[in-house]
C-alpha cells in the first residue's frame, strides 16, 4: 500500500482534473493507494482537528504530488512539510515544474500587482490592498516548487496527460523509476521542415496556417509558414495515449493545424528556452524581434517561473 498526499498551491485545478481522467485504469490503482491528505478531495486539518495546532502539518507519505506554483508564506511552508513527510516528491503540471501562466505575475512586482488589481484596474472599485494579518503574506514572486524544494520526479502540461499520471503511479506502485523523454515536439512533428521560411512578417497564432484538411504530412512547418511555434523548444508528450505508439502520437496543437503554445514547458531542467527559441527563428530566417511581447508569450509556460520584472 503506497500512502499518498497532495497539495495545490497557485494552480487552476486542471491537473486534479486529470487524476480522474485518468478513468477506468484509476480503478485498478486506486486499491493499491491510501490518501492521507488532498484538499480538493478531503477535508484534513492542517492545524489539527480542533484547530489548536501551533503549525501546519501533514501526514507521512510514500508519495508527495505537489501541482501548482509557490506565491505565498502558506504555499511555502507546506512544500518544506511536504518534502519533510514524503519520501518521493512529485511536481505535476506546468505550474509546479516552471510556474505556468501564474508566474507571469512575475514581469511586475508585487506592489505593482496589487495597485493594478485594487487600484487601477477598469471596472473595479477603487480599494485599498489588504491588509488583513490573517491572510498568508505574499512572497516577491511564484516560484517553481523545485526553486523551494527538492523535487524527485517533474511531470509537466497544462494539464498533464491522464496516461503520464497513471504512467507515474504505475511506476511507483512497481518501485521503478519515471521521467519523460526529453524530446521536442518538433521532434514527433509529421510537418514538412525546409529549413527557411516562406516570407513575410510573424503572424499572430490566431491566424490559419495553410494545410489540406485530414492530413498533417504535407502541411509546412508553421515556423516557416510565419505563425509562431514554440515546437523547437517545448518538451513532447501532450498527446500521450496510453496503449498507442509513442512515434504515432501527433502533437495535440499541430493535430488541431495550430502552433504549439509550449504547454508542456522546457525540453529540460535548466534550459534557456527564450535564447533557444530565438536562435531557431534566426535559422530559418525569421526576425525574433517581430513577435509581439515576446518575453510573455515565449515564457507563458516554458521557464515563467524564473522571470524577473526586469526581464521585461
Amino acid at each position: 500500500m503506497v500512502r499518498v498526499a497532495e497539495e495545490w498551491f497557485a494552480v487552476c485545478g486542471g491537473c486534479e482534473l486529470s487524476l480522474l481522467d485518468i478513468g477506468e485504469p484509476l480503478l485498478d490503482v486506486l486499491p493499491h493507494l491510501e490518501i492521507v491528505h488532498m484538499p480538493v478531495l478531503m477535508d484534513h486539518k492542517l492545524l489539527g482537528q480542533c484547530g489548536d495546532g501551533k503549525k501546519l502539518e501533514i501526514p507521512e507519505a510514500d508519495l508527495g504530488i505537489i501541482t501548482g506554483g509557490i506565491r505565498n508564506e502558506e504555499n511555502r511552508e507546506l512544500a518544506l512539510e511536504m518534502r519533510k513527510k514524503c519520501k518521493i516528491i512529485v511536481a505535476l503540471g506546468t505550474c509546479a515544474c516552471f510556474g505556468g501562466i501564474p508566474a507571469l505575475a512575475n514581469l511586475s512586482t508585487t506592489e505593482e500587482m496589487m495597485e493594478q488589481i485594487y487600484s487601477k484596474e477598469k471596472g473595479t472599485e477603487k480599494s485599498d490592498s489588504p491588509s488583513d494579518k490573517s491572510l498568508p503574506k505574499m512572497l516577491d514572486r511564484v516560484y517553481a516548487v523545485d526553486e523551494m524544494i527538492k523535487v524527485d520526479i517533474h511531470l509537466p502540461g497544462c494539464p498533464p496527460t491522464p496516461t503520464h499520471i497513471a504512467e507515474l503511479l504505475g511506476a511507483v506502485l512497481e518501485g521503478k523509476s519515471f521521467a519523460l523523454p526529453e524530446r521536442s515536439v518538433c521532434d514527433t512533428c509529421p510537418t514538412i521542415r525546409e529549413k527557411q521560411s516562406t516570407g513575410g512578417p510573424i503572424k499572430r497564432s490566431l491566424q490559419n496556417a495553410q494545410f489540406t484538411p485530414g492530413r498533417y504530412d504535407n502541411m509546412r512547418c508553421l515556423n516557416e509558414q510565419g505563425l509562431f511555434c514554440l515546437g523547437p523548444v517545448t518538451k513532447a508528450g501532450c498527446n500521450r495515449i496510453l496503449g498507442a505508439d509513442p512515434s504515432e502520437e501527433i502533437p495535440r496543437c499541430i493535430k488541431a493545424y495550430m502552433p504549439c503554445r509550449g504547454c508542456f514547458g522546457p525540453i529540460r531542467q535548466g534550459s534557456n528556452p527564450t535564447a533557444d527559441m530565438m536562435g531557431s527563428l534566426s535559422y530559418i530566417g525569421r526576425d525574433p524581434k517581430e513577435i509581439v511581447d515576446r518575453v510573455a508569450t515565449i515564457n507563458r509556460f516554458i521557464g515563467s517561473g524564473r522571470l524577473r520584472p526586469q526581464d521585461k
